[in-house]
């Protein structure tokens, strides 16, 4: 709402307009205008193009609430268009803008408190290869942070690296092959169980461990692993856990294993893989994208 305070006399009407129910006079000595100058403003005709304007918002503000407040103007743009809405990207930007809705964007850090990383023979075989061009040739998986209770809980996750969907997930208070063991279990049988995928981690002991190594031995998957020092080599992932620290965990305070559990069931199954738009995927959700491949 800042930026409107530092529009013109004609967007600060406009807002006046869309919070009116607020208090006119509350808002208009806030942004600083005269009661008498709003009331001129709303009995002035409305150009045809002030009209198309009110009727866009009304979508992209439905839009924008529906990604409960995490799209920017890009996948709004991209969503108006997916509904057959010619618009320009500049427009929704700028009504955007004008009504004070902005995308969640934060800055993100990855804590690994106390926990030193296991290095193990290992190549990753990703470097030898083109990007994958059909489901369940590459999975990837990573296991990162959440804190429940002042406490730290650990979310493993498995994604298909072609259609960025996430495949399998489990969180836990103990980091271990059997946090890594439970996702890789719920990916293999959404899947039915492929054979020879590429299964590439970082080198943690949950992955290098016997028993997880057992599992990769006995579905024949292929384990890649990063080099030693280069965490870009798991890209996908790292992006995943940035989108879902901005998207759900920052702000939010769970108190307890359940609700966690319950908001990532939410946000995994109902909005990352089957509404969220991914820029990569040309801006569909990982499920429609798989609809488009097949």
């Amino acid at each position: 709402m800042a930026t409107v305070s530092g529009g013109t006399t004609s967007e600060r009407f406009g807002f006046i307009e869309r919070y009116r129910e607020l208090g006119v006079r509350v808002l208009c000595r806030w942004l600083e205008v005269s009661p008498s100058g709003y009331y001129a403003w709303k009995n002035r005709q409305f150009s045809q193009r002030h009209l198309d304007d009110q009727k866009l918002l009304e979508l992209i503000t439905k839009i924008y609430w529906q990604s409960q407040g995490i799209y920017g103007s890009p996948r709004v743009f991209k969503s108006l268009k997916s509904k057959g809405i010619r618009v320009s990207r500049k427009r929704v930007e700028r009504l955007m803008k004008e009504a004070g809705l902005r995308g969640r964007l934060v800055r993100v850090t990855r804590r690994m408190p106390g926990i030193k990383r296991f290095k193990a023979a290992g190549s990753n075989l990703l470097l030898k290869l083109t990007a994958p061009t059909a489901i369940d040739q590459v999975w990837v998986a990573d296991v990162t942070y959440l804190k429940v209770n002042g406490k730290w809980h650990y979310l493993a996750t498995v994604m298909d690296q072609y259609s960025r969907r996430i495949l399998g997930w489990s969180l836990s208070s103990t980091r271990n092959t059997e946090l890594t063991g439970n996702a890789l279990m719920y990916a293999l049988k959404k899947r039915q169980y492929p054979k020879d995928i590429i299964f590439h981690t970082d080198r943690g002991i949950e992955y290098i461990g016997l028993d997880f190594q057992a599992l990769l031995k006995k579905y024949k998957l292929k384990h890649s692993v990063n080099r030693p020092g280069c965490c870009t080599d798991n890209a996908f992932m790292e992006s995943f856990f940035h989108s879902l620290k901005v998207e759900l965990i920052r702000g939010n305070v769970f108190k307890c294993a359940r609700k966690l559990r319950q908001s990532l069931s939410d946000y995994i199954n109902s909005f990352y893989n089957s509404v969220r738009l991914h820029s990569g995927l040309d801006y569909m959700s990982p499920i429609e994208y798989e609809k488009c491949s097949t």
